[in-house]
């Protein structure tokens, strides 16, 4: 599916889409279909046969046939299996246990794509710009990978290869996706999924463009700049383009290295965890949508012990208009003060509509599991004797159940990635098996939040870092 050297005849020299060797084209589309298209496609049909001449599903073998036929596959089809086991009844449960287990990562493509892939963005002379470079990636992932190399003023560098005919790939994974939801649409399901199609439909699309990423990056690097606990890399511009993102190489150790480390460190380390993902929600309005255990490292001190960690992927990213914040605050100090009126304001705030007295009731099951262990005023783990694979997977299959005779509910988009990161985070916690005060650790993060100072310091540290503001077009910035 390499198609860098395709070039499109006839196009306007000024018209930079027109010139795009590597737009949405239906040639590599077909291709994409050919190759994912048998798999979703067949499983959807033999859901919909079995369903339509009332036969027992086959669900837990045509799901682990489905796993393990994406798990081979580059691509977005893989990140969006993983994301939508976290989402209650998005997908059947068989299907949502096996999907989760895929893991987001991937053979390594060559050194032909990476000398192509370099050529076509920085020039044929791209080697000059680096006083070295790794042909052998240093790691892979679904939709690209990563290269070291030594920039000329000595620093060390990381460079992300964007996989070819990526565009492509995503709509016509996205068509299969559809697919699916629209099979498991006519089986009564709990959770109406038109609205989370369309959520993962745009953050896909931007986890494509890597001048949102460098944008992103930025956003972080000023949120953290004089945050001793959380690194952020330095974008290099001249280095990065549409599809190649050249960044400072930030050192550190498997956050998993830790997993047997003292108490000490391993708190250490998901208090900073805690820090990045909740700081920047509450007071900028943005969420890292995708907190898998590949997108931190650690580092240490000079004494050999945890300091902190290395924040190092910002394609999946979320913003959030702050009366969106407030709504999330609001939720929170509803459940901690047991006022049902603050509750439902919440989730109105959030988006979501036609709220009986059962349907309150069964969101607040989710609720307190996501808010659970910030409710609880004391020192403890996130889910004490609960393997990482399964965390969540009973308030799941109870919402499941309950919204079999009242859904379906439709999840109000910002739901999802938020929903997504809660849970990557938790268990994230229950691999370093940390014990914290996270009722304190969230307390101080939400401490003096607002509507009206969100509004003013987003609009403030987006602009700097030329990143939309949300609902503004993804081609806009702020100026």
């Amino acid at each position: 599916m390499n198609d860098l050297s395709d070039r499109s005849g006839g196009a306007p020299k000024d018209d930079p889409e027109a010139t795009d060797r590597e737009k949405n084209r239906f040639s590599a589309r077909a291709l994409r279909y050919g190759r994912v298209g048998a798999n979703v496609g067949g499983v959807a049909a033999r859901m919909a046969g079995r369903r339509l001449f009332g036969l027992d599903s086959e669900t837990e073998k045509e799901a682990a046939a489905l796993a393990m036929a994406l798990g081979g596959l580059k691509g977005p089809i893989m990140k969006v299996a993983q994301l939508l086991a976290t989402i209650p009844d998005a997908l059947p449960p068989e299907y949502a246990e096996a999907l989760g287990k895929l893991q987001s990562h991937a053979p390594p493509m060559g050194r032909g794509f990476v000398k192509r892939r370099m050529a076509a963005e920085l020039g044929p002379g791209w080697e000059s710009k680096f006083a070295s470079f790794e042909y052998e990636a240093a790691a892979s992932a679904s939709l690209g990978q990563v290269h070291r190399a030594v920039a000329h003023d000595g620093r060390d560098l990381a460079v992300k290869l964007q996989y070819p005919d990526m565009r492509s790939a995503v709509e016509a994974d996205l068509v299969q996706l559809g697919m699916l939801f629209s099979v498991h649409r006519r089986m009564r399901p709990a959770v109406e999924t038109s609205e989370v199609l369309k959520e993962l439909s745009e953050r896909l699309r931007e986890e494509l463009d890597y001048r949102r990423e460098a944008g992103m990056t930025r956003l972080y690097g000023e949120i953290f700049s004089s945050d001793a606990r959380v690194r952020v890399p330095e974008v290099l511009p001249a280095l990065s383009t549409d599809r190649v993102l050249t960044m400072t190489w930030l050192e550190g150790r498997k956050l998993l290295d830790y997993k047997d480390s003292s108490l000490e460190d391993r708190n250490a380390i998901a208090q900073a965890m805690f820090r990045a993902w909740w700081y920047p929600f509450s007071h900028y309005g943005v969420i890292h949508g995708d907190p898998h255990l590949g997108n931190y490292t650690v580092f240490e001190d000079g004494a050999g012990r945890a300091a902190g960690i290395n924040l190092l992927d910002y394609g999946c990213m979320r913003t959030f208009a702050p009366k969106f914040i407030q709504g999330v605050i609001d939720l929170y100090n509803g459940l901690l003060r047991d006022d049902r009126t603050l509750v439902v304001h919440a989730y109105e705030t959030w988006g979501f509509a036609g709220l009986s007295n059962e349907l309150i009731d069964i969101l607040n099951i989710w609720a307190r599991f996501i808010y659970g262990p910030m409710l609880d005023d004391r020192v403890r783990t996130i889910a004490d004797d609960v393997d990482p694979g399964m965390y969540g997977r009973r308030e799941a299959f109870q919402v499941h159940q309950a919204l079999r005779d009242k859904g379906p509910v439709t999840i109000p988009r910002e739901f999802v990635f938020m929903d997504r990161a809660a849970i990557g985070l938790g268990g994230v916690f229950l691999h370093l098996n940390a014990a914290l005060n996270f009722h304190d650790l969230f307390d101080e993060a939400i401490a003096g939040v607002d509507v009206g100072t969100v509004t003013q310091r987003q609009s403030e540290a987006f602009s700097l870092a030329g990143v939309p503001l949300p609902g503004a077009d993804a081609s806009e910035t702020v100026s």
